[in-house]
């Protein structure tokens, strides 16, 4: 078995050294060796997203805040304007709802997750929210998308009080959050909830965190009950409450939300 010179190499003694059928070599030395054109392409490509992965690893750790003006928002995301340049950001209900209105200033802290196939930026109205974001999703079975939803059903507040007592069942209030997911959830945070912060208040009012049985509570489940999803319904009774005021009855409340929730 005759040893074959790889043209793509500069090391013709290499190859040469590696005695191997025709197409056959060790890939060594950064890919230094291949046995053509097409594998070098290959190869090529291979430290080009390994390249593009470190950016945005150093990226994940640069962008922690966003600060601008609102530029567009969406049933679970924001566009946030920042000297021109649009930033998509996933939120939770509670974030989306305290971010104002469009064309307002606001302010996001920011999560940057990367994956082999995806790439998205995180929003939070808080500091405390991202905290529990990260926490959240290290737990196994909770991706960013159980996480966002886990955070517009509770508050901060009512996420450490539920880790902390072992309350499965508020934790399962979240959409996509099952009983068996939600007991892994309480089980594996609850000895570090104590130490997480539990939100200051700043957030918008939110129809997700209305105790059961009250008027905001009861026209969200009507939303969910007309095929809305609970972030949406959440939002829109949220508006409505801020429009309409405390007062205003359970009928008013749905009828106003519901315009807000399709419109």
């Amino acid at each position: 078995m005759q040893g074959t010179w790889c043209s793509a190499c500069p090391r013709s003694d290499h190859c040469q050294a590696h005695g191997a059928d025709e197409g056959v070599f060790l890939f060594l030395d950064s890919v230094s060796c291949v046995s053509n054109t097409a594998t070098k392409r290959v190869a090529d490509r291979a430290r080009g997203a390994l390249a593009f992965a470190q950016r945005m690893l150093q990226e994940q750790i640069m962008i922690a805040k966003l600060s601008g003006r609102l530029d567009a928002t969406g049933e679970d995301w924001a566009v946030v304007d920042v000297g021109g340049v649009g930033y998509l950001v996933h939120c939770s209900s509670r974030t989306l709802a305290a971010l104002g209105e469009v064309g307002e200033g606001c302010t996001v802290h920011t999560e940057l997750q990367v994956s082999e196939n995806d790439m998205r930026l995180l929003g939070f109205a808080e500091a405390s929210e991202r905290d529990w974001f990260r926490l959240l999703t290290g737990v196994q079975g909770v991706g960013s998308k159980v996480a966002l939803a886990i955070l517009s059903a509770l508050s901060t507040g009512d996420l450490r009080e539920a880790c902390g007592r072992g309350d499965a069942a508020m934790v399962a209030r979240a959409q996509g959050v099952g009983p068996k997911l939600a007991g892994r959830i309480v089980n594996e945070l609850k000895d570090k909830a104590g130490g997480m912060p539990g939100g200051s208040g700043g957030f918008a009012p939110s129809a997700a965190a209305a105790p059961a049985g009250s008027k905001g509570a009861d026209a969200a489940s009507a939303l969910e009950n007309l095929g809305f999803k609970p972030a949406v319904a959440a939002q829109a009774v949220a508006r409505a409450l801020e429009e309409l005021g405390e007062g205003a009855s359970e009928g008013d409340l749905i009828r106003v939300a519901l315009k807000k929730a399709a419109g």
